[in-house]
């Protein structure tokens, strides 16, 4: 392959990017908006292979912030060079270039009917381990990749069926059908459920617009369809109250909290004024259970707002996390949210909220 090399793009490559892009796909193409974006943003790389010297191929690569997995967003070698390497070489420079830049997986989506490819990332080592139906343009379905860069133990990882939320305030009840769904098989996902579910475990303020969801009503939720639950709080008597500033929102946030705090004794639901750390939530993975996080989005999302996640799997590196909101505006999809793969000492920051440094999570159980 000496007739080939491999260096960044620049905004002066566009056009050979295009002529790539047109010659290589008939649906879903990068317009040349689409690619003077990603080539400005700073959490992609863009490589050009040059074969004998001209522009014959280019693959990109999209980083994720505060996760460990990257995107291999698109790769393209003209007809006339291909059967050359080149579309190997592209791959292997994306593996080097998630590598470099701390990414310890890699993710894709490929055509079902894109034989080539499906050949040469199974060759490359990448696992299917998904499915999206009507994907493309065309309606076929996109088959959905996956390689372990530094190496291949599989974590522990729980069958956590994933759920997308469909509005900005129900993360919470996003990550409750899910982790229900983990433990009950026969559980229908639906947007009638995500919004019961939020009505019956919002704390009504919030900073601002519709209310969120908090530990105690997401685990009264659980407990009223039968699941085994038990909650971690390292504060409860205040839950939430410093979000906001209004004294009428204060006190109905805490007429809610205690309502919930009353239910749960009541019910002799177990409520542990305590953190859970990442030990603990480990045994309680392999014991079956599901665990339901609060985390800071700023790490993620450089903004600073309460979101649940659902925890899927450990090993001795990462913690793995289904993430329910879909961030489609900086390029993402479900592909990167799913078992998304986060730095143990990353999460350990990112597990907390606010001034108080609020840490809680739900643990749900199989049903009695």
């Amino acid at each position: 392959m000496n007739n080939v090399t491999i260096r960044p793009a620049a905004l002066e490559d566009i056009p050979d990017l295009i002529r790539i892009e047109n010659s290589s796909f008939d649906l879903d193409i990068l317009s040349r908006r689409n690619f003077r974006h990603i080539l400005s943003r700073g959490h992609a790389t863009t490589l050009i292979a040059e074969y004998e010297g001209r522009p014959a191929g280019y693959v990109m690569v999209l980083f994720n912030r505060g996760t460990s997995v990257a995107r291999l967003y698109s790769v393209a070698v003209m007809p006339e060079a291909r059967g050359k390497g080149i579309g190997l070489a592209l791959a292997e420079a994306a593996e080097d270039a998630a590598i470099e830049n701390g990414y310890a997986y890699l993710r894709l989506e490929v055509h079902q009917n894109n034989r080539a490819s499906r050949e040469l990332f199974a060759r490359l080592g990448y696992q299917q381990f998904g499915i999206y139906t009507d994907y493309y343009e065309d309606h076929a379905d996109a088959l959905r990749f996956e390689k372990a860069l530094t190496d291949d133990r599989p974590p522990l990882l729980a069958r956590v069926p994933y759920y997308r939320q469909t509005l900005e305030f129900t993360c919470g009840p996003a990550c409750l059908m899910m982790a229900m769904a983990a433990l009950d098989n026969t559980l229908e996902f639906s947007r009638h459920l995500e919004l019961r579910l939020w009505r019956e475990a919002t704390s009504i303020f919030m900073t601002s617009g519709h209310g969120g969801c908090g530990p105690f009503g997401l685990a009264l939720a659980a407990f009223h369809r039968g699941f085994s639950v038990e909650v971690y709080a390292s504060e409860a008597d205040e839950l939430f109250v410093g979000s906001v500033r209004s004294e009428e929102k204060k006190e109905v946030i805490k007429l809610v909290n205690e309502d919930f705090l009353e239910e749960i004794r009541i019910k002799g639901i177990p409520l542990h004024n305590s953190r859970l750390n990442t030990d603990d939530m480990e045994e309680k993975l392999k014991a079956g259970g599901i665990p339901i996080v609060l985390i800071s989005s700023f790490r993620i999302y450089k903004e600073k707002f309460p979101h649940w996640v659902v925890v899927t799997g450990m090993d001795e590196r990462f913690i793995y996390i289904h993430e329910p909101y879909v961030d489609v505006d900086s390029g993402k999809t479900i592909t990167v949210c799913v078992n998304l793969p986060i730095a143990r000492r990353d999460f350990e920051r990112m597990a907390r909220y606010g001034r108080s440094s609020l840490r809680t999570a739900v643990i749900l159980n199989r049903k009695d």
